[in-house]
C-alpha cells in the first residue's frame, strides 16, 4: 500500500514538473506572439505613413518669368547691376567721373531705349541716370581727348562704369577694344527737363569758356 502511494506521488510530481516546465514555454510563446503583432503593427503604420507622404501633392511653385530669370542671373554675376525700368534720373548738370566702355558688336542695329537703332558710327551713347536726349562731353582722362555724345540708351550695367560709347566715339577719345575701358569725365552740356525746357550743365559752361578763350589773344577771358 505504501508502495502504491509512493508511486502515485511520483507520478503526480512528474505531472506537476512537466506542467511547470511547459508554463515558461507557453509564456515565451505568448511574449513572442505579442512582439510579432507589435512589429506587424509598426510596419503597417510605417507603410501607411509612407503612402500618405507619397500621395500628398507637392506644394505649388510660382512660375518664374524669363525676365525675372535674366535679372537674377545678372545680379548673380560679380559687379553686375540690375537694370531699372525707371532709374533715378540726374538732372543736376554736374560732371561725374567713372569708367567708359564700348558697345559690343552684337548691339549694332538693335533698338535703344529711345526707340532708335544703335549705330556704331554715330555719337549715340548709354547712361543709367542721365535723361535720354542729354548731350554731354566725354573726356578720356588717360589721353585728354574729348568727344560730344547724345544719351539715347540705358547702361552700362557694370559697377564703376558710367557710359557706353559707340566704336566711333571710343576711337575719337583714344579707347580701343583691346583696352576695353578707360577712366573718363562726363560733363552734361544740355539736359532736357520734364517741362520741355533745356538746362545747361557743367559741360556747356566749359565749352562756352573755351569758345570765348579761343577768340581772345593768349586764350585769356575778358
Amino acid at each position: 500500500m505504501q508502495a502504491e502511494v509512493t508511486a502515485k506521488e511520483a507520478r503526480r510530481g512528474g505531472i506537476e514538473s512537466s506542467r511547470q516546465a511547459s508554463e515558461p514555454r507557453q509564456g515565451v510563446k505568448l511574449v513572442g506572439a505579442v512582439a510579432a503583432l507589435t512589429l506587424v503593427g509598426v510596419v503597417e503604420i510605417g507603410a501607411g505613413s509612407m503612402d500618405s507622404v507619397a500621395a500628398a501633392p507637392a506644394p505649388p511653385t510660382e512660375p518664374r518669368s524669363p525676365e525675372a530669370g535674366r535679372l537674377s542671373h545678372q545680379q548673380a554675376k560679380p559687379g553686375r547691376l540690375s537694370p531699372e525700368a525707371r532709374p533715378q534720373l540726374d538732372r543736376t548738370g554736374r560732371k561725374r567721373f567713372g569708367k567708359a566702355s564700348i558697345y559690343a558688336p552684337m548691339f549694332a542695329g538693335r533698338k535703344m531705349a529711345d526707340g532708335t537703332s544703335m549705330r556704331p558710327t554715330s555719337n549715340n551713347a548709354a547712361s543709367r541716370t542721365l535723361p535720354l536726349g542729354t548731350t554731354a562731353k566725354v573726356t578720356n582722362l588717360e589721353t585728354g581727348k574729348t568727344a560730344v555724345v547724345t544719351i539715347q540708351d540705358r547702361g552700362p550695367y557694370v559697377a564703376g562704369r558710367i557710359v557706353d560709347l559707340s566704336p566711333a566715339t571710343a576711337r575719337d577719345i583714344g579707347l580701343d577694344r583691346r583696352t576695353g575701358v578707360t577712366r573718363v569725365e562726363v560733363a552734361p552740356i544740355a539736359i532736357p527737363m520734364p517741362n520741355g525746357n533745356i538746362k545747361h550743365g557743367d559741360g556747356f559752361l566749359e565749352i562756352s569758356y573755351r569758345m570765348v578763350g579761343d577768340h581772345n589773344e593768349g586764350g585769356t577771358l575778358r
